[in-house]
Protein backbone atom coordinates (compact mmCIF):
# COMPACT_ATOMS: atom_id res chain seq x y z
CA UNK A 1 0.00 0.00 0.00
CA UNK A 2 1.35 3.40 -1.13
CA UNK A 3 0.28 5.24 2.36
CA UNK A 4 1.83 8.27 4.89
CA UNK A 5 0.97 10.49 7.42
CA UNK A 6 2.91 13.49 7.85
CA UNK A 7 3.08 15.82 10.74
CA UNK A 8 4.17 19.42 10.05
CA UNK A 9 3.98 22.16 13.44
CA UNK A 10 5.08 25.74 13.65
CA UNK A 11 3.96 28.86 15.84
CA UNK A 12 1.12 29.48 12.58
CA UNK A 13 -0.22 25.82 12.26
CA UNK A 14 -0.05 22.10 13.77
CA UNK A 15 -0.83 19.65 10.44
CA UNK A 16 -1.48 16.00 10.28
CA UNK A 17 -1.99 14.95 7.00
CA UNK A 18 -2.18 10.94 6.25
CA UNK A 19 -2.71 9.57 2.55
CA UNK A 20 -3.44 6.53 0.58
CA UNK A 21 -2.84 6.44 -2.90
CA UNK A 22 -4.44 3.07 -3.47
CA UNK A 23 -7.45 4.08 -1.54
CA UNK A 24 -11.35 4.37 -2.44
CA UNK A 25 -11.62 8.00 -2.05
CA UNK A 26 -12.92 8.34 1.63
CA UNK A 27 -12.06 11.87 3.58
CA UNK A 28 -12.16 12.47 7.33
CA UNK A 29 -10.79 16.81 7.80
CA UNK A 30 -11.16 19.15 10.94
CA UNK A 31 -9.33 22.62 10.10
CA UNK A 32 -11.64 24.99 11.12
CA UNK A 33 -11.95 26.12 6.99
CA UNK A 34 -15.20 24.52 5.96
CA UNK A 35 -14.49 25.49 2.52
CA UNK A 36 -10.99 24.40 2.27
CA UNK A 37 -12.79 21.01 3.64
CA UNK A 38 -15.09 21.02 0.82
CA UNK A 39 -12.41 21.32 -1.59
CA UNK A 40 -10.32 18.68 0.06
CA UNK A 41 -12.84 16.01 -0.22
CA UNK A 42 -13.21 16.85 -3.90
CA UNK A 43 -9.17 15.62 -4.31
CA UNK A 44 -10.51 12.35 -2.09
CA UNK A 45 -12.95 11.74 -3.98
CA UNK A 46 -12.05 12.45 -7.54
CA UNK A 47 -8.92 11.11 -6.85
CA UNK A 48 -9.72 7.90 -5.66
CA UNK A 49 -6.88 9.30 -2.24
CA UNK A 50 -7.55 8.56 1.25
CA UNK A 51 -7.56 11.81 2.75
CA UNK A 52 -7.31 12.53 6.89
CA UNK A 53 -6.33 16.10 7.02
CA UNK A 54 -6.23 17.85 10.75
CA UNK A 55 -5.13 21.46 11.15
CA UNK A 56 -5.37 23.57 14.03
CA UNK A 57 -4.08 26.94 13.11
CA UNK A 58 -3.91 30.83 13.49
CA UNK A 59 -7.16 31.04 11.77
CA UNK A 60 -8.11 34.05 14.65
CA UNK A 61 -5.95 35.87 12.15
CA UNK A 62 -7.36 34.48 9.28
CA UNK A 63 -7.42 31.44 7.03
CA UNK A 64 -3.79 31.70 5.08
CA UNK A 65 -1.48 30.05 6.80
CA UNK A 66 -3.38 26.77 7.34
CA UNK A 67 -4.28 26.94 3.49
CA UNK A 68 -0.52 27.33 2.48
CA UNK A 69 0.65 25.11 5.35
CA UNK A 70 -2.73 22.32 4.51
CA UNK A 71 -1.09 22.20 0.69
CA UNK A 72 2.61 21.63 1.82
CA UNK A 73 1.84 19.31 4.39
CA UNK A 74 -0.03 17.65 1.24
CA UNK A 75 2.55 18.05 -1.12
CA UNK A 76 5.11 16.04 1.43
CA UNK A 77 3.00 13.10 2.26
CA UNK A 78 1.79 11.99 -1.17
CA UNK A 79 5.58 12.28 -2.09
CA UNK A 80 6.51 10.05 0.90
CA UNK A 81 3.93 7.47 -0.26
CA UNK A 82 4.82 7.75 -3.52
CA UNK A 83 8.37 6.24 -2.76
CA UNK A 84 10.52 6.19 -6.10
CA UNK A 85 7.92 6.54 -8.53
CA UNK A 86 8.46 3.52 -10.35
CA UNK A 87 6.02 2.11 -12.65
CA UNK A 88 3.28 5.21 -11.88
CA UNK A 89 1.50 7.04 -14.89
CA UNK A 90 3.68 10.27 -14.17
CA UNK A 91 1.25 12.31 -16.02
CA UNK A 92 -2.60 13.70 -15.41
CA UNK A 93 -4.91 15.63 -16.87
CA UNK A 94 -8.79 16.37 -16.65
CA UNK A 95 -11.30 18.54 -18.24
CA UNK A 96 -14.40 19.15 -15.49
CA UNK A 97 -16.94 20.70 -15.99
CA UNK A 98 -19.54 22.10 -13.03
CA UNK A 99 -22.65 23.86 -14.51
CA UNK A 100 -21.36 26.69 -16.55
CA UNK A 101 -17.95 26.35 -15.32
CA UNK A 102 -15.00 24.08 -17.01
CA UNK A 103 -11.44 23.62 -15.79
CA UNK A 104 -8.46 21.79 -16.90
CA UNK A 105 -5.70 20.34 -15.21
CA UNK A 106 -2.92 18.77 -16.36
CA UNK A 107 0.08 17.38 -13.81
CA UNK A 108 3.57 15.84 -13.73
CA UNK A 109 5.27 14.38 -11.57
CA UNK A 110 8.85 15.70 -12.91
CA UNK A 111 10.66 15.76 -9.70
CA UNK A 112 10.53 20.11 -10.87
CA UNK A 113 7.82 22.38 -9.08
CA UNK A 114 6.45 24.73 -11.30
CA UNK A 115 2.95 26.08 -10.75
CA UNK A 116 1.08 28.18 -13.87
CA UNK A 117 -2.44 28.81 -12.99
CA UNK A 118 -4.93 30.30 -14.27
CA UNK A 119 -8.27 31.15 -12.74
CA UNK A 120 -9.86 34.32 -13.33
CA UNK A 121 -12.02 34.61 -10.07
CA UNK A 122 -15.57 36.65 -10.52
CA UNK A 123 -15.27 37.34 -7.05
CA UNK A 124 -12.72 37.73 -4.12
CA UNK A 125 -14.49 35.89 -1.68
CA UNK A 126 -16.96 32.60 -1.63
CA UNK A 127 -18.68 32.88 1.42
CA UNK A 128 -16.00 33.70 4.37
CA UNK A 129 -13.43 32.49 2.40
CA UNK A 130 -10.62 34.20 0.26
CA UNK A 131 -10.06 32.82 -3.41
CA UNK A 132 -6.49 33.86 -3.68
CA UNK A 133 -5.49 31.28 -0.91
CA UNK A 134 -6.30 29.01 -3.01
CA UNK A 135 -2.81 30.18 -5.37
CA UNK A 136 -1.14 29.56 -1.68
CA UNK A 137 -2.50 25.98 -1.60
CA UNK A 138 -1.29 24.86 -4.88
CA UNK A 139 1.57 26.85 -4.53
CA UNK A 140 2.67 24.71 -1.22
CA UNK A 141 1.39 21.81 -2.98
CA UNK A 142 3.76 22.04 -6.09
CA UNK A 143 6.84 22.74 -3.77
CA UNK A 144 6.81 20.17 -1.88
CA UNK A 145 5.34 17.58 -3.97
CA UNK A 146 7.60 18.64 -6.59
CA UNK A 147 5.41 18.55 -9.20
CA UNK A 148 5.18 20.58 -12.79
CA UNK A 149 1.01 21.71 -12.02
CA UNK A 150 -1.31 23.64 -15.14
CA UNK A 151 -4.05 25.02 -13.86
CA UNK A 152 -6.89 26.81 -16.07
CA UNK A 153 -10.58 27.58 -15.60
CA UNK A 154 -11.61 27.88 -18.84
CA UNK A 155 -14.89 29.56 -18.15
CA UNK A 156 -17.46 29.87 -15.45
CA UNK A 157 -19.35 32.86 -13.80
CA UNK A 158 -19.69 31.45 -10.45
CA UNK A 159 -16.86 31.84 -8.11
CA UNK A 160 -17.82 28.20 -6.43
CA UNK A 161 -18.38 26.78 -9.47
CA UNK A 162 -15.10 27.61 -11.15
CA UNK A 163 -13.03 26.79 -8.09
CA UNK A 164 -14.79 23.47 -7.52
CA UNK A 165 -14.25 22.61 -11.11
CA UNK A 166 -10.64 22.92 -10.79
CA UNK A 167 -10.28 20.78 -7.25
CA UNK A 168 -12.16 18.31 -9.09
CA UNK A 169 -10.24 17.80 -11.98
CA UNK A 170 -6.82 18.22 -9.93
CA UNK A 171 -8.02 15.20 -8.14
CA UNK A 172 -8.91 13.23 -11.18
CA UNK A 173 -5.70 14.42 -13.01
CA UNK A 174 -3.75 12.99 -9.53
CA UNK A 175 -5.30 9.88 -10.05
CA UNK A 176 -4.39 9.19 -13.62
CA UNK A 177 -1.00 10.22 -12.61
CA UNK A 178 -0.76 8.12 -9.42
CA UNK A 179 -1.95 5.07 -11.10
CA UNK A 180 0.50 2.58 -11.95
CA UNK A 181 1.03 1.41 -15.31
CA UNK A 182 1.19 -2.63 -15.51
CA UNK A 183 3.01 -2.34 -18.77
CA UNK A 184 6.01 -0.33 -16.82
CA UNK A 185 6.82 -3.70 -14.90
CA UNK A 186 8.65 -1.12 -11.97
CA UNK A 187 10.46 1.11 -14.65
CA UNK A 188 11.36 4.97 -14.29
CA UNK A 189 8.86 6.87 -16.09
CA UNK A 190 11.46 9.31 -17.56
CA UNK A 191 14.33 8.79 -20.24
CA UNK A 192 16.51 10.61 -17.63
CA UNK A 193 16.54 7.57 -15.55
CA UNK A 194 15.29 9.37 -12.81
CA UNK A 195 12.58 11.79 -11.69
Amino acid sequence: MRTASVNRDTLETKIKVSVNLDGKGTGKFDTGVPFLEHMMDQIARHGMIDLDISCDGDIHIDDHHTVEDIGITLGKAITQALGDKKGMTRYGHAYVPLDEALSRVVIDFSGRPGLTMNVPFTQKRIGNFDTELFYEFFQGFVNHALVTLHIDCIRGFNAHHQIETVFKAFGRALRMALTPDPRMEGAMPSTKGVL
